[in-house]
């Protein structure tokens, strides 16, 4: 086998309209001859189709090898005789090439087609689950919550996500790391791939190929893991961006020491049926033999979970923006929204959610002109991201100052409120209230009274007894108050803080 003359490493989505940047698709194109790697960021599934299939045209003009590599599970595990053909990949494949709509704007059925096959096998709970919270009950056949696999009698995870432990299984279609609606729209695509008129030029690894055995076509197409790659972002690059341009150039390095046939080799245990389960049913990863020949991959461990911070911060947001009703909400405020369904995990805290028209312009502005931060108890403080801050920013919390005991008594109040009367620096600061009520209706007693006004007050106490009222109080105040309040006993010091973090990330 000749080596490749050029790779195409493609990061999939599985996104529901046009959209690029972050948890888009990307693909990097490699020309290994001329170090010539250059990236792309299509907005949809039939734009990133197009360019293949160009490729593919271009490859077999010149005479050319290509090796195109997609981020998505291209099998199910073996043990799944309910799914056509008993799960064997050609029956799989051209299923869903029939059964997937997946239009050119990148509406699709994902959900539909994923109820459909659950009730193939007569369980409304599985093996596919997972879809967006507010369309609970809109799919039938599929639920919410991961299944009882032992109960179903089917396996989670097909062997190689077995192995790489930080994996996702196949029959996940919604939430962080929801591969199974990137498989569902993937398989389609290169199904409608393989039997059009380019058909005769490709071959689906392993399956076609037996792994190494036969790399005879000139454009081989296999299932990536950019996991299993170390990734270096330049400054300023997208993750998804860095990962298929440094998987593109691992894999120039193959090609150069004529080694790249070693990525496509897979496992070595005949003993136990894995090469022969991969090839009918389940499908590998390029690069992974009993162990990784190239990169990193998680060890085998009894728990199953993403390590990366990066990773689990992107994965994060993109699920609240995934599953949130965010567009009603001004532009400005979607961040507050992000962040704070992010600090509690509830997405419908939106819902509650009530703020003045210029609470985040004024919370910015209070921050650029370095005026002080007052929270009302030492958790809100700690959650408070310094390096988000501008320099002269001060955080301050008075709840355990000494004078605090005997101010309380003085006052007939709790010492959350008593801490209030400390605040020397209220004109143009920031409030920041997430646990006392008491301490909210301290500092609009105060405000009532005289005292300097704050330039944003983020209200958002939680509890049985007060929270609330006072939170009512903050947004019905007549002192003309910028606010921030979700409503309901539902609060805390960790969303209290994270509007803070909001509000500060956009200074960057």
């Amino acid at each position: 086998m000749s080596e490749f003359h050029r790779f195409l490493v493609v990061d999939w989505s599985a996104n529901n309209t046009p959209k690029t940047g972050s948890d888009s698709i990307w693909i990097a194109d490699a020309d290994c001859q001329n170090r010539d790697i250059k990236v792309f960021n299509p907005a949809t599934r039939s734009a990133a189709m197009e360019y293949l299939e160009a490729a593919v045209q271009q490859t077999v003009d010149l005479g050319q090898r290509l090796f195109a590599g997609f981020d998505f599970a291209f099998g199910y595990p073996a043990d799944s005789a309910f799914l056509p053909g008993k799960g064997a990949w050609r029956d799989m494949w051209k299923f869903l090439h029939e059964q997937i709509e997946d239009h050119d704007d990148n509406l699709n059925n994902r959900f539909e087609i994923g109820g459909k096959l659950n009730r193939l096998l007569g369980s409304e709970e599985g093996p596919f689950w997972g879809h967006p919270h507010q369309h609970e009950g809109k799919y039938e056949g599929l639920g919410a919550k991961k299944p009882d696999y032992k109960k179903l009698g089917i396996s989670e995870k097909r062997q190689i996500d077995d192995l790489v432990t930080t994996a996702q299984p196949v029959w996940k279609l919604a939430y962080t790391g929801s591969v199974g609606s990137q498989a569902l729209l993937g398989i389609a695509r290169l199904q409608k791939l393989r039997t059009g008129p380019f058909g005769k030029h490709i071959a689906i690894w392993p399956f076609e190929t037996r792994f190494a055995e036969d790399l005879s076509k000139p454009v081989i197409v296999g299932e990536l893991y950019p996991s299993l790659f170390e990734v270096s972002p330049e400054k300023g690059e997208i993750k998804d961006a860095a990962q298929v341009r440094t998987v593109a150039e691992q894999f120039c390095e193959f090609v150069a020491n004529n080694r790249f046939a070693e990525l496509l080799d897979g496992p070595r245990n005949q003993l136990d049926g894995v090469r022969d389960a991969a090839v009918s049913h389940e499908a590998w990863m390029v690069g992974f033999a009993d162990k990784p020949v190239i990169g990193k991959a998680s060890g085998k461990t009894e728990y199953d979970y993403v390590r990366d911070p990066e990773e689990i911060y992107r994965q994060s947001f993109a699920t609240v923006e995934g599953e949130a009703s965010l567009d009603a909400l001004p532009k400005e405020m979607r961040p507050v929204a992000t962040r704070l369904i992010h600090s509690c995990g509830m997405i419908d805290i939106v819902d509650d959610l009530e703020f003045s028209n210029d609470a985040v312009r004024s919370g910015i502005a209070a921050l650029n002109a370095g005026k002080p931060i007052y929270c009302d108890v030492e958790m809100v403080k700690a959650g408070i991201i310094g390096k988000f801050l501008p320099d002269d920013v001060k955080v301050t919390c008075t709840l355990n100052d000494k004078q605090v005991p005997e101010h309380a008594r003085n006052i007939g109040n709790t010492r959350s409120a008593a801490a209030v009367d400390l605040w020397d620096e209220l004109e143009g600061s920031i409030v920041v209230i997430g646990n006392a009520p008491t301490a909210l209706f301290r500092l609009l007693e105060k405000i009532q009274e005289g005292a300097p006004k704050p330039e944003l007050v983020i209200g958002i106490p939680v509890g049985f007894v007060g929270a609330v009222e006072s939170k009512q109080a903050l947004a019905e105040n007549r002192f003309g108050l910028e606010f921030i309040t979700v409503h309901g006993r539902r609060g805390g010091s960790a969303m209290a803080s994270s509007v803070v973090n909001a509000l500060a990330g956009g200074l960057r």
